[in-house]
C-alpha cells in the first residue's frame, strides 16, 4: 500500500488533530486546512489523492469545495469524502449530488473513518 497525500479541511481542532493522526499513523501524507477558500486553493495547487472536508467552514463550505474540485479536475478528480455533523437523509444527498464520492456523519470511529478513506483510495 503506498503513501497517499490526504488533504483534511475542518475548523474544529480537536477533530482535525484526530483525523490527522489516525490517517498519519496509518502511513498517509496529510495536509490541513481549516476553512474552505484555503481547502480550494491546496487542492488545486497539490491535487491530493483524497479530500476529507467538513461542510460547514468559514470561508467557503465544504459542498462549494467539493463542487470546484471535481468540475476543475472533471473525470481525474480525487476522490472526495464529506464529513459533517448534519446527518439527515436530504444533507447526505446533498453531498453526493455536490459530487463527493462518500459521506461520513460526526460523531465517527475514527478506525470506520480510516476504513471509509481507504476504500475510496484503493477502489
Amino acid at each position: 500500500m503506498r503513501m497517499s497525500r490526504i488533504l483534511v479541511a475542518e475548523d474544529e481542532p480537536h477533530i482535525l488533530l484526530l483525523i490527522q493522526r489516525k490517517l498519519e499513523t496509518a502511513g498517509h501524507l496529510v495536509t490541513t486546512a481549516t476553512d474552505g477558500n484555503q481547502a480550494l486553493e491546496l487542492a488545486l495547487r497539490e491535487k491530493p489523492d483524497l479530500l476529507l472536508l467538513d461542510i460547514m467552514m468559514p470561508g467557503r463550505e465544504g459542498l462549494e469545495v467539493c463542487r470546484e474540485v471535481k468540475s476543475a479536475y472533471g473525470d481525474s478528480a480525487p476522490p472526495v469524502i464529506i464529513i459533517s455533523a448534519l446527518g439527515q437523509q436530504i444533507d447526505v444527498e446533498a453531498g453526493i449530488s455536490a459530487g463527493a464520492d462518500d459521506y461520513i456523519i460526526k460523531p465517527f470511529s475514527p478506525r470506520a473513518l480510516l476504513e471509509r478513506v481507504e476504500a475510496a483510495l484503493y477502489r
